[in-house]
């Protein structure tokens, strides 16, 4: 799935007026596109060749599959291979990418941990393409409810330019376990350093003012929306 920042923010908005702000969190995870997605497809120009078009036939494959009830299971077996041949590669790595989305388009977030679990201590010399890895698991146990693995998944995303969607990401973990003060911290931090980088934040807007806060975006006359927070 790949849905435009002006279309993930109309979602959000719609979700936001039917649902309440003060619970907008787990079910973004199957609204917003792969974060990463186009930074491993570009490892592609400078990895082996061979390998390389193998996970190209898995990736057409997978979308040739992507209707069908067992595309999961159908693709499994040929990313195990690609993973046991070199499980320390960035092909490695894409397969289970590949694998982990065609999981998160059927709702199936156990599968998608699972896949992402097989490449999640990797020895690959790409801290980021690893802080991806991380990202997509932290994902799919929030998907899942599993709020504490979640959190600790993420103390591993230590990177500088991954840091704000690790904090935004942990926003929504604490907003789904009802802490808002918790999710209040975590998103003005996030907010902080998309500020200072000048990168997009307006679903990260959203999310702050569903936990009361409205903050002053320099590039933005007022706030997007107003709202109104459940505390409970």
């Amino acid at each position: 799935m790949s849905l435009s920042d002006e279309e993930q923010l109309d979602q959000l908005k719609s979700f936001a007026k039917k649902y309440g702000s003060a619970i907008i969190s787990g079910i973004l995870i199957a609204l917003i596109a792969f974060f990463g997605w186009e930074y491993w497809q570009k490892k592609n120009l400078t990895e082996a060749q061979s390998q390389t078009a193998k996970v190209q036939k898995l990736m057409d494959e997978a979308k040739a599959a992507s209707s069908q009830p067992n595309a999961f299971a159908t693709l499994s077996e040929a990313a195990d291979k690609i993973v046991k041949e070199d499980p320390d590669s960035v092909q490695a790595i894409q397969t289970q990418f590949i694998l982990a989305k065609v999981a998160y388009d059927k709702q199936d977030y156990a599968a998608a941990e699972k896949a992402l679990k097989k490449v999640e201590n990797s020895k690959i010399k790409d801290a980021g393409l690893l802080q991806i890895v991380k990202l997509r698991l932290a994902d799919a146990q929030l998907a899942q409810k599993k709020y504490d693995d979640a959190l600790k998944t993420l103390t591993a995303v230590t990177e500088p330019s991954f840091k704000a969607t690790a904090d935004e990401l942990r926003g929504d973990i604490y907003v789904a376990k009802k802490d808002n003060e918790s999710a209040r911290k975590a998103y003005q931090s996030a907010w902080d350093d998309l500020v200072k980088r000048k990168q997009e934040r307006q679903l990260l807007q959203i999310k702050l003012e569903s936990v009361g806060v409205l903050v002053d975006d320099p590039e933005i006359d007022s706030p997007i929306v107003d709202t109104k927070v459940d505390e409970s």
